[in-house]
């Protein structure tokens, strides 16, 4: 835990002990899961909204459906051949995911190709 949830933590738990906290709103009730678009810009949450209530999803979403997919199936495989093919589809998503979050590529997700990619760095 990093060093700012250490001292959220003590600090809720300090409350807790003085008894801060014992008479808020809504205690003992689960919590309204209402959705989050606080990353969605202002301009478009109406039209993500709407998008959700017809049954749609953004595309990042439904590619990663797709990639949880792909991986119950690898692991259900016993053809190297087909598992080939598998795997080739799940490093494309995977791949096609990392670009949609323009973030950088985290080799994790790519256990067989991080290895070689470390020896030839390496190396």
């Amino acid at each position: 835990m990093d060093i700012l949830a250490t001292i959220a933590e003590r600090k809720i738990r300090e409350a807790m002990e003085r008894g801060e906290l014992d008479n808020l709103a809504g205690a003992g009730k689960p919590l309204a899961m209402d959705e989050d678009l606080s990353g969605v810009p202002a301009e478009l949450r109406m039209a993500y909204k709407i998008l959700k209530n017809a049954g749609f999803v953004p595309p990042e979403v439904e590619l990663r459906k797709e990639i949880v997919s792909l991986r119950e199936m690898l692991g259900q495989l016993e053809d190297d051949e087909q598992r080939r093919t598998l795997r080739r589809q799940l490093d494309f998503k995977l791949l096609k995911l990392n670009m949609m979050r323009k973030r950088p590529l985290d080799l994790d997700e790519f256990p067989e190709y991080r290895d070689r990619i470390v020896e030839k760095l390496e190396g």
